[in-house]
C-alpha cells in the first residue's frame, strides 16, 4: 500500500467522521424539538419506551446521543430508571440504520435501473448539488439545516468511498491477509471492535469502517460477527463517560445500556462458538460485504432485544445492585448539561424549569400580600425561603440558557432562549418584592400600626389588581397564550393610575388629619412595591409578544400595540378601571389614556 493510498484512507475517514457528525448535529437540531413533546408519552412502558428510542435514533442517527440524553433525562427526575430500560434498547436497534445506508456502496456493479439510482456515485452528487444551494442561496432556518443534512450525507459517503478505494490495493497483500486471518479469533475480533468504537466514541462509524475495509474480500462472515458484538460495547462509553458525577440512577442508566451490550455480546458470541465448532457452516468462511456486514450489525440487535424483552425488569435490578444506594440524600438537577447536546431537548427543561420558577416567585409575592393584614414569623420564613429559592433558579438558569445559547439551534429555539433569559430576571425581582413587602408587614405587626378604614379599602382594591396582573402572567406565560398576554398592559396602567390616585387620596386625609406621616411612609413602600410587581408581569408578557414578533425594543413594542388596536387596548383599559374603581369618584384622577 502507497503513501497515496495511506493519504487517501486517512482523508477519506476524515471525510466519514465529518460527514457522520455534520448529518447527525443537524437532525438533531431539527429532531429534537418534535420528539421532546412525545417523550413523556412514550415511555409509560417498555414496549413504548423501545418504540420512542428507536425512532429518536433513527432521526438523530446516533445511539450514544440518545443514550447521554437518557442519563441526562434520569439524572434530571424526568425519567425513572424503569422508563430508560426500553429506550435504551430501542437505541441500540436504531443504530443499526447507519450500516444500512453506507451498504449502499455495494450496489456499484449493478445493471438494474433502480439499483443503480441507489449508487452513491448517481445520487451523492445530487445530495450534494442540493445540500449546497440549499445551505447558500435559498436556505433559511429549516432549509438551511436541511442543506446541513444533504451535505453531511453526501461527505459521509464520499468519504466512505475514498475509504473503500484507498484499501482495495489491501486484497492482493498476502501480509494484509495475514493479519486479517488473526482476527478469526472470536476474543481478538471482539476486542479490536470493542477498542476502535470506543476510542471514535461512535458505533456507526466505527462500522463504517469495517464496512469499508469489507470491500477488500479480506473480511468473512466469521470474522465480522466477533467484531460488531465488540463495537457494541464498545459505543457505551460515551453513556459510561456522561454519568461521572450523575446522580446514582443516571449511573445506573448507562450500567444498563453496558449490562445489555455486555451480557448480549458474551451470551451471542459463546453461542456462535459452540455452533461454528459443532455443525459446519460454509457462510462463515465467506467473503462479507458492506450489506453482509448491516445484515450482521442488525442481527446482533435484534437477537439482543429478543434475549432481554422477557428479562427488562433483571437488567434494572443488576443496574441497583451495582450502583446501590447511599445514606445520604442526593440532589437532582433539573438542568442536565448532559442534554446541551440536544439543545430543543435542553430548552424544554429550561422552559419547565422557568415555569417552576414562575409559580414558585408568584405564590411568594400572594402569600407576601396575606401577610400585611396577618403576620407571622413561620409564614415569613416560608416567604425568605421562597426568594432564595428563586434566586437559585435565576442563577442555575441563567448560566445554563448562556451555554445553551452558543450551541447550534433553530431560530425558532433561539428566540426562546432570548425570552427566557429576559423574564427570569423579572420573576426573581416579583419574589424581590414579596421580601419587601414581607419587612413592611413585619414593621406594621412589630410597631401595632393600622391603615384608616379608607386607606385599608383602597389597598385592597389595589390589592385585588396586582393579585389578577400576576395570575394572568403566570398563566399566559406557562400556557404560552399570546391573546391573555395582551390583557396585561391595559391591567398595569390601571394599577399605575390606583397607586397614583391612592397616594393623592393619602395626602388629602393627612391634611383632614385623618392619617399620620408614618403610615404614610408604610402605604408609599407597599405601593411602590405593588406598581413595580406590576411592572414586572408588564414586561414578561410584552417580552412574549416581542418575541412573537422577532422585536427586541420593549418600549418602541409597547407603544405599537397600543397604536395598532388602540381601541380594543381603550376597551380593556376602561373595563378594568371600572372593575377596580376606587370607592369615591375622583374622575379629575383620571388620567387620559395617551397621558399614561
Amino acid at each position: 500500500m502507497d503513501l497515496n493510498n495511506v493519504l487517501s484512507l486517512v482523508g477519506g475517514l476524515a471525510l466519514f467522521l465529518f460527514g457522520m457528525n455534520l448529518m447527525g448535529e443537524a437532525l438533531k437540531k431539527q429532531a429534537s424539538g418534535r420528539l421532546k413533546n412525545v417523550w413523556t408519552k412514550l415511555t409509560t412502558s417498555t414496549f413504548k419506551g423501545f418504540i420512542l428510542g428507536l425512532v429518536v435514533t433513527l432521526v438523530i442517527q446516533s445511539s450514544s446521543a440518545t443514550t447521554v440524553m437518557v442519563v441526562g433525562f434520569v439524572n434530571s427526575g424526568f425519567m425513572t430508571l424503569q422508563q430508560s430500560v426500553g429506550v435504551i434498547m430501542g437505541a441500540n436497534l436504531g443504530a443499526s440504520i447507519t450500516s444500512w445506508i453506507l451498504a449502499t456502496s455495494q450496489f456499484e456493479g449493478s445493471s438494474n435501473m433502480i439499483l443503480m439510482f441507489l449508487k452513491p456515485s448517481t445520487f451523492m452528487p445530487i445530495l450534494a448539488l442540493f445540500g449546497v444551494l440549499f445551505y447558500m442561496f435559498i436556505g433559511k432556518g429549516k432549509k438551511k439545516d436541511l442543506g446541513l443534512i444533504l451535505l453531511g450525507v453526501s461527505v459521509l459517503l464520499y468519504g466512505m468511498e475514498t475509504m473503500s478505494d484507498a484499501v482495495a490495493p489491501l486484497a492482493e497483500m498476502p501480509s494484509f491477509r495475514n493479519l486479517m486471518v488473526k482476527f478469526s479469533n472470536p476474543l481478538l475480533g471482539l476486542f479490536v471492535g470493542l477498542i476502535v468504537t470506543a476510542a471514535i466514541q461512535s458505533s456507526g462509524a466505527s462500522v463504517g469502517i469495517l464496512q469499508a475495509l469489507s470491500t477488500t474480500g479480506a473480511i468473512t462472515y466469521g470474522m465480522s460477527i466477533p467484531i460488531v458484538m465488540g463495537q457494541n460495547i464498545g459505543t457505551c462509553v460515551t453513556a459510561m463517560i456522561s454519568s461521572i458525577g450523575a446522580t446514582k440512577n443516571a449511573k445506573r442508566a448507562a450500567w444498563i445500556h453496558l449490562y445489555f451490550n455486555v451480557i448480549s455480546a458474551a451470551v451471542l458470541l459463546t453461542a456462535y462458538v459452540l455452533v461454528s465448532h459443532l455443525i459446519p457452516l460454509p457462510i462463515l468462511d465467506k467473503a462479507a460485504g458492506p450489506v453482509g456486514i448491516a445484515v450482521v450489525h442488525t442481527v446482533f440487535k435484534l437477537l439482543a432485544l429478543t434475549l432481554w424483552m422477557p428479562f427488562a425488569k433483571c437488567l434494572v435490578t443488576l443496574a441497583v445492585k451495582t450502583v446501590p444506594d447511599s445514606e445520604r440524600e442526593e440532589k437532582i438537577e433539573v438542568l442536565d448539561e448532559r442534554l446541551l447536546d440536544t439543545p430543543s431537548v435542553a430548552l424544554d427543561r429550561c422552559r419547565e424549569a422557568t415555569n417552576n420558577m414562575a409559580v414558585l416567585a408568584c405564590d411568594t409575592l400572594a402569600t407576601s400580600l396575606d401577610l400585611l393584614s396577618n403576620y407571622t414569623e413561620k409564614v415569613g420564613n416560608t416567604i425568605r425561603e421562597g426568594e432564595e429559592e428563586v434566586d437559585h433558579y435565576e442563577d442555575m438558569l441563567g448560566t445554563y440558557l448562556v451555554k445553551l445559547s452558543g450551541r447550534n439551534m433553530t431560530e425558532t429555539d433561539s428566540r426562546e432562549v432570548t425570552k427566557l433569559l429576559h423574564m427570569i430576571g423579572d420573576f426573581e425581582r416579583i419574589s424581590d418584592h414579596a421580601v419587601n413587602l414581607l419587612e413592611t408587614a413585619q414593621e406594621i405587626a412589630d410597631k401595632g400600626l393600622s391603615f384608616s378604614a379608607e386607606a385599608t379599602q383602597e389597598l385592597d382594591i389595589m390589592t385585588r389588581a396586582v393579585l389578577e396582573i400576576l395570575n394572568m402572567t403566570l398563566t399566559a406565560f406557562t400556557t404560552d397564550d399570546l391573546a391573555l398576554a395582551l390583557h396585561v398592559e391595559p391591567l398595569e396602567q390601571t394599577v399605575d393610575y390606583l397607586k397614583s390616585a391612592i397616594k393623592k387620596r393619602h395626602v388629602q386625609r393627612l391634611q383632614r388629619n385623618e392619617c399620620t406621616i408614618e403610615m404614610g411612609f408604610v402605604l408609599s413602600d407597599i405601593l411602590t412595591n405593588l406598581e413595580r410587581v406590576s411592572d414586572h408581569c408588564s414586561n414578561v408578557a410584552l417580552c412574549m409578544l416581542e418575541i412573537a414578533q422577532d422585536s427586541l425594543e420593549m418600549h418602541e413594542y409597547q407603544q405599537k400595540i397600543r397604536d395598532n388596536d388602540i381601541s380594543n387596548y381603550n376597551r380593556t383599559y376602561d373595563e378594568y378601571m371600572e372593575k377596580y374603581k376606587l370607592p369615591v369618584k375622583e374622575e379629575s384622577m383620571k388620567p387620559a389614556l395617551a397621558e399614561s
